[in-house]
């Protein structure tokens, strides 16, 4: 079961703090780049769900974002439908078909699950790419934002649109952490450390892969909306196997199962894309080379190393404490 400790609060502060001072200070530039990171940031929050604690590796994320953002311009465009209705429509839209996916590759496991929500992503790329009604190659343009003036809010200006994207990562964070804390998401870890024992307990280990899946597609759904607002214009690339590979990457970077972890590995993905991409076109090749560096290094990400050598000092000190305790004993005797 997920549990946060006074390490993880403590990240989470900073991370918070960093992405807010961002956006009071940043220029157009760094705003942009901060809406991205959030946005990859609720995607990959998705995907640590089913991945680090139900072992559902999955590679159709990104055709759910992909799901969403066409779902939110379709509905928003094309149906005539107030933004508000359109988001909330697109959201709906993508955790059915998402429970639906998780339904039918629940039975699978490892290198076939992979291959399964593959296969689903990769129909989804085909179909729209082939559709007129999702405009083909060409994509759709012309999405409008949310219509927060009633708050006194728009979202057209490039800095309250940051802080809505932090604002909405905030809030799928504390949904996560209560979907993980429930006795579904118990249930999850359970089936992931030893389904056959949960399925002898009478646990119906499909139903409970299929809630959380359709659940974290839900929220790659959300974060396809926000893609579609932050840019205002979609194509199939969205859908594509890569945004789902380099979704993976992020987590694994990042710190697989933890949540936090997730949120350092969006940061210094897209830091990374954007800084080394300015010097050279091949910046994929740095961060292949980073991110076998982790897996070598046999820590659990970025995270996962700090975690270590957190737990690590914190035992040296207690051995230390103990020890003089000790002293201290033995010298009244």
């Amino acid at each position: 079961m997920f549990r946060h400790t006074p390490l993880r609060y403590g990240v989470l502060v900073l991370l918070a703090g960093a992405a807010l001072i961002q956006a009071f200070t940043a220029d157009y530039f760094g705003l942009e780049i901060l809406t991205e990171i959030l946005i990859l940031a609720v995607l990959v929050l998705a995907l640590d769900m089913v991945a680090g604690f139900g072992a559902m590796v999955s590679l159709c994320h990104g055709a759910l974002m992909g799901v969403g953002a066409y779902g939110y311009a379709l509905l928003s465009t094309k149906a005539g439908l107030a933004p508000p209705v359109a988001l909330a429509g697109a959201v709906a839209i993508t955790g059915a078909a998402s429970w639906v996916i998780g339904a039918i590759c629940a039975r699978s496991h490892g290198i076939y699950f992979i291959m399964a929500t593959l296969a689903f992503g990769q129909m989804a790329y085909s179909w729209v790419f082939e559709s007129p009604v999702f405009g083909g190659d060409d994509g759709i343009g012309g999405i409008e934002r949310l219509d927060l003036g009633a708050l006194g809010i728009d979202l057209n200006d490039s800095r309250s649109f940051a802080l809505f994207c932090l604002a909405v990562l905030a809030a799928v964070y504390g949904a996560a952490v209560l979907i993980l804390r429930s006795g579904l998401g118990r249930s999850l870890c359970g089936v992931m450390h030893n389904e056959q024992r949960m399925r002898a307990l009478g646990l119906t280990v499909w139903r409970v892969k299929a809630d959380v899946f359709g659940l974290s597609g839900t929220i790659a759904g959300l974060a396809g909306a926000l893609a579609a607002q932050h840019t205002l214009y979609i194509s199939p690339g969205l859908l594509g196997w890569t945004v789902s590979g380099e979704a993976l990457v992020v987590v694994i970077l990042g710190g697989l199962g933890t949540l936090v972890g997730p949120l350092i590995g969006a940061a210094a993905f897209v830091m990374l894309k954007h800084e080394v991409g300015a010097l050279t076109s091949y910046w994929h090749l740095v961060v292949g080379i980073i991110l076998i560096a982790v897996v070598m290094s046999r820590a659990n990400g970025i995270f996962g190393w700090i975690e270590s050598r957190w737990g690590a000092r914190i035992e040296r000190r207690s051995a230390v404490v103990a020890h003089k305790d000790t002293q201290e004993v033995t010298g009244d005797a």
